[in-house]
């Protein structure tokens, strides 16, 4: 495979492209969020934008918030730099290590902020995890729909016009570049957290087994309402230099925020997507499809800001990346697929030239935490009708 001569990105990496250099897209955003932006003028910008919003209504602002590193530094931000009163927005998943609540609460009540969650039927979002697992290889659909679309209905109903979210994807991907001032509109939605399936697509592709009133919160709220009620929905990494290593720093000195071990990745990089036990799950499906995992990202986006050479960011990769995880047994228990089937659905959908190879798999170590995780036992059958020996056919 192909991979980007300054960092280590292969070129199964989604939107990824490489100049005449060999240098990657993202290698090449990042080194114009250095040299080229007047980060003053755009804190000058976010000032401007805050005084349009502050103290007009019930709350300020709206702040998604996972609990994770970005979505903890975000509310830490807005609350003690902007000096906001926001609504804190959270989407419960069902994937909370216990950890992350401890960490939640710590910082809810350091910084004295009203919370809302909301949850969808677990019923419900299992369908959808394998209905998007088995047309994407990414069962997920639930998670990137909910957060985005759940948090501007909760926008709407509370009539906060400002929602407020964390790094600018062009930090990571290039959907979009630093010289764009990108928002969290539908266009973004569509071309990047839905995976290309609507809540439409999914009422008919599970074929009645959820109603339509089940999705609501998976849907992109209608543009006349947003309109109506005047919504600015921005990244605010797009007014502040985002360095998230620098946040972290600053997350765990102000709010005693804790990071955790994830599967799959270097000890060192103990604050990334740390929120839910299905991550290790999710990162080795992306090296099953694309040949690569979260520590090649990560190492990545040290290399970029020259903390870690290339040499030692490959050698990283290549020992953490690609493990089966310790809690496979369990996802696919709640997913009702087998292994074998697990490994034929992704392998059908990996991206031009990686060729993953099963007989070359090493199983990672389960995580100190994993005997917490919430394995509440459910019998409801899932997926469209089985075979006699209970397994998904209609699925592969």
């Amino acid at each position: 495979m192909k991979y980007c001569t300054r960092c280590i990105t292969p070129e199964t990496h989604d939107t990824i492209m490489y100049d005449e250099e060999g240098v990657c897209s993202v290698c090449r955003q990042i080194e114009y969020k250095q040299e080229k932006i007047d980060w003053d003028e755009r804190r000058r910008q976010l000032d401007e934008l805050v005084v349009q919003y502050k103290d007009k209504g019930m709350y300020d602002c709206v702040v998604p918030f996972s609990g994770g590193k970005d979505s903890t530094f975000q509310l830490w931000y807005i609350v003690k730099q902007l000096g906001l009163k926001p609504l804190v927005v959270r989407f419960n998943h069902w994937g909370y290590r216990p950890l992350v609540l401890e960490n939640n609460t710590r910082t809810f009540k350091q910084l004295g902020v009203d919370v809302i969650e909301y949850t969808p039927n677990w019923h419900v979002v299992r369908e959808l995890m394998l209905e998007s697992f088995k047309r994407r290889g990414d069962f997920c659909w639930h998670c990137h729909t909910g957060i985005y679309a759940g948090v501007m209905h909760m926008a709407l109903r509370f009539g906060a016009p400002l929602i407020f979210w964390g790094e600018s994807l062009a930090e990571y991907a290039s959907w979009y570049s630093y010289e764009e001032m990108e928002e969290v509109d539908e266009k973004r939605f569509n071309r990047v957290m839905n995976l290309g399936m609507t809540a439409e697509d999914m009422y008919e592709f599970l074929g009645g087994r959820v109603s339509k009133r089940d999705l609501w919160m998976f849907a992109f709220p209608p543009r006349r309402d947003l309109m109506k009620l005047g919504c600015r929905s921005i990244c605010l990494g797009s007014y502040i230099k985002w360095d998230t290593k620098k946040q972290v720093e600053i997350i765990k000195r102000e709010l005693g925020w804790k990071g955790q071990e994830v599967e799959g990745r270097h000890p060192d990089y103990d604050y990334e997507k740390i929120e839910c036990f299905f991550q290790g799950i999710r990162d080795y499906s992306k090296y099953i499809k694309r040949g690569y995992g979260r520590t090649n990202h990560l190492a990545s986006i040290d290399i970029r800001n020259k903390r870690l050479t290339r040499e030692e960011g490959w050698k990283m990769a290549q020992e953490f990346d690609g493990k089966r995880p310790a809690f496979l047994d369990r996802f696919l228990e709640i997913l009702q697929i087998t292994e074998n089937e697990f490994y034929e659905i992704l392998t059908k959908l990996s991206v031009h030239p990686w060729k993953f190879d099963r007989t070359e798999v090493a199983t990672g170590k389960p995580l100190p935490d994993m005997e917490q995780w919430d394995c509440t036992k459910v019998d409801k059958p899932i997926g469209p009708p089985k075979d006699k020996k209970e397994k998904a056919e209609a699925y592969i």
